[in-house]
């Protein structure tokens, strides 16, 4: 199955979750089917379209803003696959100031790297080699959870992860 996208009564994105929670969601009555992936799902005696956009029907209050978990998978995303060093792909992650050197485990201190220059700069700050950095490492967007969560965002979902989205009538 496939992945849908809960958005909060207002339009504004909440979550992604697998494609049977938001049938879940559906068939309790909670959400409303904005976008049907175009597959169903069967019992003995109903079919449900299975969706890919689903709208909660009550507004759920959220306390803070989502930001994008620091993990493995959205530092490539974010660095696009390739160290940040030398432009090669990229086989791990690197603290620019080592962690044994105090270097905190934040968005603005990780980098992907490939094996060659994690190696190469081991426990060194920069300016105790000959490396620079390609880019500077920075926190992601606000809404690149979703890709982390999806890896590629269907087009049909791009109207509600815009900033200046309009909700519909």
């Amino acid at each position: 199955m496939t992945r849908a996208l809960v958005l909060n009564a207002s339009y504004e994105p909440l979550c992604v979750v697998p494609a049977r929670r938001a049938v879940v969601l559906v068939l309790a009555e909670k959400a409303d089917v904005v976008h049907p992936s175009g597959e169903e799902v069967h019992s003995e005696r109903l079919t449900v379209p299975v969706p890919s956009v689903v709208r909660l029907r009550y507004y759920v209050k959220v306390p803070y803003r989502r930001a994008t978990a620091l993990s493995r998978r959205a530092v490539f995303h974010r660095d696009r696959g390739q160290c940040q060093y030398c432009g090669a792909a990229a086989e791990s992650i690197d603290h620019v100031i080592p962690r044994s050197r105090g270097g905190p485990h934040e968005w603005e201190n990780v980098v992907a790297a490939c094996r060659g220059c994690n190696s190469r700069k081991g426990d060194r700050l920069l300016v105790e080699t000959s490396m620079r950095l390609t880019r500077r490492p920075h926190v992601p967007r606000e809404l690149s959870w979703v890709l982390v969560a999806v890896s590629e965002v269907p087009d049909h979902w791009q109207p509600y992860l815009e900033p200046a989205r309009l909700v519909p009538a």
